[in-house]
């Protein structure tokens, strides 16, 4: 499973870092990141891409696993 932490960024870049990941054809990522538009923004770009989201909150940062 692919790991892009994408804390520290802000919108569209986590975005854009997942999309350049999911190019590559692998089945399941993760992403982390430390704001709430960033994980709504991912959710709803790998939703949109067929991929079930989990979504685990700690400290206020997050972790989602998307997966096929």
């Amino acid at each position: 499973m692919k790991i892009i932490d994408a804390r520290g960024l802000s919108c569209p870049e986590p975005v854009i870092l997942l999309r350049q990941e999911m190019a590559s054809g692998e089945h399941a990522y993760q992403i982390l990141v430390d704001n709430h538009a960033s994980k709504e923004n991912t959710a709803r770009y790998a939703e949109h891409q067929g991929y079930h989201v989990q979504v685990e909150e700690r400290d206020g940062e997050y972790t989602l696993t998307f997966t096929k």
